[in-house]
């Protein structure tokens, strides 16, 4: 049976059509990965290309030239972005965003009949061709609202890296402040084993008594433990620190500086951040996108929540001894069980549910800028106070005990007593240093990254 010219007409029209159609979805060159690498660049400061590959040749030469010199802060974040597999996970879902994307923009397949009956030498043969309308017709509305799903994604992604930035920043504080500590207990229990020695000597020859003897002792024993503890704590948080930087069996020789870095001269001072932290935080981008993609989901709802199945094609019927008969077929769903008020109620609740989300993220957004901004001041005047009060303070009283027990105006349990104090006031320093950058690193997140982290310092 032949077609007629008419008919191939509008067979090539709808051809043309459903790939045209078909073909306006197309993946993206670089996943999506150079927005989220700009976001993270903004708000981290570090220049990296992201990938949800694992690192290039090019990219583990780099990572093993930073790993040879003493890290940074900023270096540190470098290599975790480079290399951290959990960051890797977040952008390969991207892809997943965006193939539901590509997926929006493309016409459901059409459908395709035919049926041959022969009886008393008379054969009807029908064919037919069928498309779904109903998906024709909400397929801008699917490309819009997987459109915004996709770049809800990157900003998911873009917080990932924020945070993992943060996480590393914080991770690399702890690690130094740890190194520190236990480089100085290993002084403080020299110091503390000689001084033992001495007690012991002088209980010999009885010059002191079994009293202060015991107190040296117990000293010492206590030195040992405490500086167990630090060992412990050094090895705890550096590999915290190697797992943040993704880093194998092979990378673990790296070496940090042997202190925190120098305070800055004076407080940043915030102005503006409750609102700057509603505006570029991430977390409220995503919970704003999530709404607007609710929104858009909750129209398309309503527009196909009467009527979600509409096909119609074109027929071809011939039969033998007849002419060849054309014309078309509607098939549509008809809403007597089911009207769609289900659907729809789930969508408006669904709403309602995403915009009392982004509510409170901007609420709890605003509050941890104003919690973090004080915990970083109080952080800061404690660390100069130990700085550049306590720890002069208690070198000035050092001195000064030296001298008096060189001119025999001092004893020797005297002179040890004040070690012992000077040794809590030294510690007690380090952990103000260590505790304002945390807090300096967890300000930053909050005001342009994500929430800050559950727990704002590590001090004991």
């Amino acid at each position: 049976m032949k077609i007629h010219s008419s008919g191939r007409v509008r067979l090539t029209a709808v051809g043309a059509c459903v790939l045209f159609l078909g073909g306006c979805a197309s993946f993206t060159a670089d996943g999506g990965l150079n927005d989220v690498s700009r976001l993270a660049q903004t708000r981290t400061g570090v220049t990296v290309q992201l990938s949800k590959e694992a690192p290039t040749d090019d990219e583990r030469i780099k990572i093993g030239a930073l790993l040879s010199q003493p890290l940074t802060p900023d270096t540190a974040v470098q290599i975790a972005l480079l290399n951290n597999r959990y960051l890797k996970v977040t952008l390969a879902e991207l892809g997943v965003a965006e193939a539901d994307l590509v997926q929006s923009g493309r016409l459901s397949n059409p459908g395709v009949s035919f049926s041959r009956v022969s009886g008393g030498g008379v054969t009807e043969v029908d064919r037919g061709i069928s498309f779904n309308i109903a998906s024709l017709i909400a397929l801008p509305l699917r490309r819009g609202i997987e459109r915004n799903r996709f770049e809800q994604a990157k900003l998911a992604a873009a917080l990932q890296a924020t945070m993992t930035a943060g996480e590393t920043r914080r991770a690399f504080f702890e690690a130094v402040a740890a190194q520190q500590t236990a480089d100085f207990m290993e002084q403080v229990n020299q110091s503390a084993q000689a001084s033992a020695e001495l007690a012991g000597r002088m209980k010999a020859v009885g010059n002191w008594s079994r009293l202060d003897q015991a107190r040296e002792q117990v000293y010492y024993a206590e030195t040992i433990a405490q500086l167990a503890r630090a060992r412990l704590d050094v090895t705890t948080t550096r590999e915290r620190l190697v797992q943040l930087l993704g880093l194998d069996d092979n990378q673990l020789a790296f070496s940090l500086p042997a202190r925190l870095p120098d305070l800055p001269k004076a407080p940043r001072e915030v102005s503006g951040a409750e609102a700057q932290a509603f505006s570029q935080r991430l977390d409220v981008q995503v919970a704003q996108r999530d709404a607007q993609a609710t929104a858009d989901a909750l129209g398309l709802t309503r527009t196909t929540g009467f009527i979600n199945v509409f096909d119609a094609g074109y027929a071809d019927k011939s039969t033998t001894g007849s002419p060849r008969e054309r014309g078309y077929a509607v098939s549509l769903e008809l809403p007597i069980f089911d009207w769609g008020a289900a659907r729809t109620a789930r969508a408006e609740a669904s709403y309602m549910e995403a915009v009392h989300r982004t509510a409170a993220a901007a609420i709890r957004a605003r509050s941890e800028v104003r919690q973090a901004y004080a915990t970083y001041r109080t952080d800061y005047d404690l660390a100069v106070h130990y700085r550049d009060e306590v720890v002069p303070l208690r070198r000035s009283i050092s001195d000064e005990m030296l001298l008096r027990y060189n001119g025999m105006l001092a004893s020797t349990f005297e002179l040890l007593a004040d070690a012992r104090d000077q040794m809590v006031s030294v510690n007690a320093a380090i952990n103000a240093q260590r505790d304002f950058w945390l807090a300096d690193t967890t300000l930053q997140a909050v005001i342009s990254g994500g929430p800050a982290p559950t727990q704002m310092s590590t001090s004991q």
